[in-house]
């Protein structure tokens, strides 16, 4: 049996390593890099602040910020294609409002390898999200009580969390989640792999996304610690069919805490599907999960049970549980999310924007049509005159009231102008569709609509070559990136969808 679960184990992680998930040394370089830089950028934003506000040279020497990387790259699990979450530790005298989301933006702003660069004030965590050397960057911000912040801070420590404000407590959960889930794990080789196998998974199948409605991250990680926690001599095959075995039968809203007892229940646990955070009291992973998703997740959380539970049978593979959802033979018809703007900087804005509100659109839509499944791919109708964003949900409905979907925009628009906005407001435009209309199914060509492919960007100046979508070898339509020819070359070659 032993020998069988090494076999399973290594095909596993050849499979993970086909998929292109595990990174480079050279991508790993580049983040260290980035990394790197932006602790350098911080360091001298503080002390100008601490300059401005007329501290004496003494402190201002003393003074210091620090960066410190969390998400899927401080658990050490991203992909060459991950952003980076980069917590900003600020003193006490540097403000988010004035300092933060002014002078260090300003900062950023000045720098070549910086661009589509964007505040999030509204969020739940306010954030700067910006690129990096071609890589995105979420940035949120803390401010600690004490003049000079560690390059090591411990943000476990007590003495560092004293009298600090709420937004800063919860832009440091993500930082002190890790570091307590870290510890824990018995073995961080196993808990990478299968937390690399759960996220695979999950955007294969559709569930991946706290934005749209479903687990994120942190949701995930938690998760697979906790599998890790009930099986520490256990082999990665074992492990993975263990995550599917434990979640499709959870008794929720029960939530899934790693550390039992540390911390005593006060009130009702948030969501359809709470989950704890291993570092403070009662908190729990912020979720957006509504009634669609949850029964979307269950239902793959069952089928990944049903595919997994004879792993060890002689005629088993791994391939069956990562393969894409299928969207087209499973809805008849779309709602089809249209965002566009001006240009590409007003669009990026925009589309971060609305999506942030996404959660209140599918309550809508589950009020109304009562099933919704949120499709995180985005799109782009390259034949458009305006950049744009598109998006496909699916419904379960048989016929459909136009009336219906016009009812829906009016009530979207309604919550969107309601927030605190500050960018150019854009153009949203919702309707419903057949699944033949759909981008992905089949002699599309004709409409040119493409995946997104946001890292690469050509300059008007340079816009004489023409670009030929490079597909995916593991998922069919999916555009990897573009390869660029010249316009005689280009004409003379044909695109498959």
């Amino acid at each position: 049996m032993s020998e069988l679960e090494d076999e399973r184990s290594i095909s596993l992680r050849q499979l993970m390593a086909n998929e292109g998930i595990i990174p480079s040394y050279k991508d790993e370089e580049k983040r260290r890099v980035v990394i790197s830089k932006l602790r350098g950028i911080v360091e001298r934003w503080v002390k100008n602040v601490a300059w401005e506000r007329r501290l004496s040279q003494h402190h201002v020497d003393a003074t210091n910020a620090t960066i410190l990387a969390y998400g899927s790259y401080g658990l050490g699990v991203y992909g060459s294609e991950s952003d980076i979450d980069a917590l900003c530790i600020g003193p006490f005298f540097a403000s988010m409002a004035e300092d933060f989301f002014i002078g260090l933006r300003d900062m950023l702003k000045t720098r070549l390898e910086v661009s589509e660069l964007l505040c999030v004030k509204d969020a739940k965590v306010p954030l700067i999200r910006f690129k990096f050397d071609g890589i995105l960057v979420d940035l949120p911000y803390a401010q600690l009580r004490v003049l000079s912040i560690p390059h090591n801070v411990d943000v476990l420590n007590p003495f560092f969390l004293r009298d600090i404000d709420e937004t800063s407590w919860k832009s440091l959960s993500g930082v002190r989640a890790n570091k307590c889930i870290l510890r824990l794990v018995p073995s961080l080789e196993l808990f990478q792999s299968l937390l690399r196998c759960v996220k695979l998974w999950a955007k294969r199948r559709g569930v991946y996304g706290n934005l749209n409605g479903f687990l994120g991250g942190v949701h995930l990680a938690v998760l697979a610690a906790f599998v890790c926690g009930y099986g520490p001599n256990a082999t990665l095959s074992s492990l993975l069919a263990n995550f599917f075995n434990i979640f499709a039968h959870w008794p929720w809203p029960t939530p899934v805490v790693l550390l039992e007892d540390t911390y005593l229940p006060t009130g009702s646990p948030p969501g359809l599907m709470p989950i704890q955070l291993p570092c403070g009291p009662h908190q729990f992973c912020n979720s957006n999960i509504t009634r669609s998703t949850f029964y979307k997740t269950m239902a793959e959380f069952l089928r990944g049970h049903h595919l997994t539970k004879d792993y060890s049978k002689p005629n088993f593979s791994w391939k069956n549980l990562f393969e894409p959802y299928p969207y087209v033979n499973t809805y008849t018809w779309f709602i089809k999310i249209h965002l566009s703007a001006a240009n590409q900087e007003d669009l990026s804005n925009w589309v971060g924007w609305v999506k942030s509100r996404f959660r209140c659109l599918m309550l809508k839509i589950e009020e109304v049509y009562g099933f919704c499944d949120p499709k995180p791919t985005e799109y782009v109708e390259t034949y458009a005159k305006q950049p744009n964003i598109v998006y496909y949900w699916g419904l379960q409905l048989r016929t459909i009231n136009v009336s219906d979907i016009e009812y829906v925009e009016k009530t979207f628009l309604t919550n969107l102008n309601s927030g605190s906005f500050q960018g150019s407001v854009g153009r949203i435009n919702l309707s419903v569709v057949k699944a033949s209309q759909l981008p992905w199914n089949g002699g599309d060509c004709a409409k040119k609509v493409t995946r997104t492919c946001w890292r690469i960007r050509i300059p008007e100046d340079k816009q004489q070559c023409k670009n030929v979508p490079v597909y995916s070898k593991h998922m069919p339509g999916y555009v990897v990136g573009y390869k660029k020819m010249d316009n005689k070359e280009a004409e003379g070659m044909e695109v498959k969808c």
